[in-house]
């Protein structure tokens, strides 16, 4: 028996990276599957990829019509809801005193203000033992130069797994999160910084990391996958890092 047979799961940010192999992952468990993206093309994509099972919605959380309508093809497509991974997120990078306000409101608004209303829009659609999971980042508790605002973004995630955790636990319903590491994902190419300053990038994580290597989008999926099924049915409010040892070791 599959892990999430006739569960719905609804990924933001499933048209790539971390997203898509969730999606990927979930479909394989017998879950029914809604992806969002902002990009029509990726998301087209990647629905190709996934197949006539699951739903694809394009959605940009930091706008509320957006929201509404996905609670809307939510209630409509699956009827309620299991499980939410709150995935969808950007990466901008700059030194602080370079840092502009456009770089900080985009970090802030996506990472942190849409996943919140992402949750706070589709919450009445969830029930009983379902599972939210949020996508947190190392960052959130080691600090690495040319990330300030990227970072604020997702400690302040990790803070919301704690509160929300503790509202709804008496609703039943648990509140996670991944912290994930160095994943190989497209998420790179959109940093905002110059090729040859990613590349140099790349090469320090990996050179510090104690495995020498980038995670792939599937090892994270694992995990969200433990975090949705009922293998962490006793686990609420944690924060799990999927890094190679890079913040433990």
């Amino acid at each position: 028996m599959t892990k999430l047979s006739n569960k719905t799961a609804v990924i933001t940010g499933g048209n790539s990276g971390i997203g898509l192999a969730t999606a990927q992952v979930f479909l394989q468990e017998g879950a029914r599957v809604l992806i969002t993206g902002r990009d029509e093309k990726s998301l087209q994509t990647a629905q190709q990829q996934l197949g006539n099972h699951v739903i694809a919605l394009k959605s940009d959380i930091t706008k509320a019509s957006d929201l509404q309508q996905l609670f809307d093809t939510a209630q409509q497509k699956l009827g309620k809801i299991d499980i939410l991974f709150a995935n969808a997120g950007v990466a901008l990078f700059a030194p602080f005193e370079q840092t502009t306000e456009e770089i900080f409101d985009a970090n802030l608004d996506i990472n942190i203000k849409g996943s919140f209303f992402t949750v706070q829009k589709l919450l009445p659609l969830l029930h009983e033992n379902s599972s939210i999971i949020f996508n947190t980042s190392v960052v959130g508790v080691k600090g690495f130069p040319g990330t300030s605002a990227y970072s604020a973004s997702k400690a302040a995630l990790r803070s919301l797994v704690r509160t929300l955790a503790a509202e709804l636990v008496e609703r039943k319903i648990r509140v996670n999160a991944v912290s994930p590491g160095p994943i190989e994902t497209p998420i790179y190419g959109r940093l905002g910084l110059p090729e040859e300053v990613v590349k140099q990038m790349g090469a320090g994580m990996q050179a510090v990391n104690p495995m020498k290597r980038f995670g792939a989008a599937h090892e994270v999926a694992k995990t969200v996958l433990f975090f949705a099924s009922s293998d962490s049915s006793y686990i609420t409010g944690a924060e799990l890092a999927v890094d190679g040892g890079l913040t433990n070791l």
